[in-house]
């Protein structure tokens, strides 16, 4: 008889996808183990044998949404030649266009405040953030699209922005909409890139 196939490689996403569901829905102090196996289509002992603690399951299931959301980024800043259309694209992005979700980060962030573990996730997750800004200011520069500023500097101020854009909007403030966060962020960098 053989032994039963592992199934580690099809379960876990699954479950991180659930918890990152059920996290955005109920925040993480009312996100339940059980909620989170029920959505995962599995058992609350399994969602335990995977992720200790809640905090961890936020950690994993954050790191596993931004990895996703940098394989798709990564996939169509290929297919766009513009450096200011790449930089658009990333905008766009970061100012709650399309599925992103400001939620899982404000849980990361408030936590991150008492827990080194999360506030080390953090700073890993908000470098890679800053990297992706950063290359695209570099690659226009390359181009001649974009003017001699410091691209690290410029990536940390955008990069600043739309994190508080997003908290307005993730808050459903009445004066801050995608739109407009788009466009503000983006008359930020015409003026800082002279593009």
């Amino acid at each position: 008889m053989s032994p039963r196939p592992r199934l580690d490689h099809v379960r876990r996403p699954a479950m991180l996808s659930a918890a990152a569901e059920v996290i955005r829905e109920r925040g993480l102090e009312n996100a339940r183990v059980s909620d989170v196996a029920e959505r995962a289509g599995t058992s609350a002992p399994s969602v335990l044998y995977y992720f200790e603690t809640k905090a961890e399951l936020l950690k994993e299931a954050l790191t596993s949404a931004e990895e996703e959301y940098y394989d798709d980024l990564e996939r169509e800043l290929d297919g766009i030649e513009s450096a200011r259309e790449r930089l658009a694209r990333i905008v766009a992005g970061g100012a709650g266009e399309g599925d992103y979700d400001a939620s899982l980060w404000m849980e990361v962030w408030a936590r991150a405040l008492r827990d080194p573990e999360l506030a080390a996730t953090r700073a890993e997750l908000d470098g890679r953030w800053r990297s992706t800004i950063a290359s695209v200011v570099r690659y226009g520069q390359e181009r001649g699209e974009f003017g001699p500023a410091e691209p690290e500097a410029f990536a940390v101020m955008l990069a600043s922005l739309l994190d508080g854009l997003s908290v307005q909007i993730a808050l459903k403030d009445d004066e801050v909409t995608p739109e407009r966060a788009r466009a503000l962020s983006l008359s930020l960098a015409e003026r800082e890139l002279r593009c």
